[in-house]
């Protein structure tokens, strides 16, 4: 069977712009079928394209990815993808940010040793930045709270007209997205705020 080249994509939501990654798979001439992408936290693993890509490899095929923290969000999950790529499927992974992190440039012991290493040790770093950056969220939301700053949406109040465009709505005139229009709403702030302008009233 003959080896076939893969790229892997993964941003964190819908909206991320993936254009950084895709750029950097051109240089490798990836057949477009080939390219698997996924817009999905990667704190877990339930990731569609990514399970499609690892049921799909063989021995000797080979992934390129443009970082080492597209394969998971922990230091024990990006270790387990790897071993499952590497080990168990026999397949071959080329980090483009990280040349030392290449399955294909030393297949002895010793290359497959520093290739490891190497993964752990980047890792590690990965995980611990991300803790460091969530730290410092953390911190910073603290101390801008001990400041009076406020966070969360805006309370909106009920519009002053609200009993006479909710006897409308009851009657049927308006429906509900007319209704949540009127008042400045999204749909289910509108049921909320209902539910809750019936326990005061």
């Amino acid at each position: 069977m003959q080896k076939q080249i893969y790229g892997y994509i993964r941003v964190s939501t819908a909206e991320q712009n993936d254009d950084r990654q895709r750029i950097a798979l051109e240089a490798f001439q990836i057949p477009p079928k080939n390219v698997f992408i996924d817009k999905l936290s990667g704190k877990n693993f339930e990731r569609p394209a990514y399970k499609r890509l690892v049921k799909r490899l063989h021995r000797g095929d080979l992934i390129y990815m443009k970082s080492i923290d597209r394969l998971g969000r922990n230091y024990s999950e990006i270790i387990e993808q790897w071993r499952i790529i590497t080990h168990e499927k026999g397949a071959d992974i080329k980090v483009i940010d990280m040349p030392l992190l290449d399955t294909t440039y030393a297949k002895d012991l010793l290359g497959t040793f520093i290739a490891d290493l190497v993964l752990q040790v980047m890792s590690f770093s990965a995980q611990l930045e991300r803790e460091n950056i969530l730290q410092r969220q953390k911190e910073g939301i603290a101390a801008a709270k001990a400041r009076g700053v406020k966070f969360g949406r805006t309370y909106l109040p009920l519009p002053d007209n609200f009993n006479f465009l909710y006897r409308k709505w009851r009657n049927k005139e308006i429906n509900s997205i007319e209704l949540a229009s009127l008042c400045g709403f999204s749909r289910r702030t509108l049921y909320y705020r209902i539910n809750e302008w019936h326990k005061n009233n």
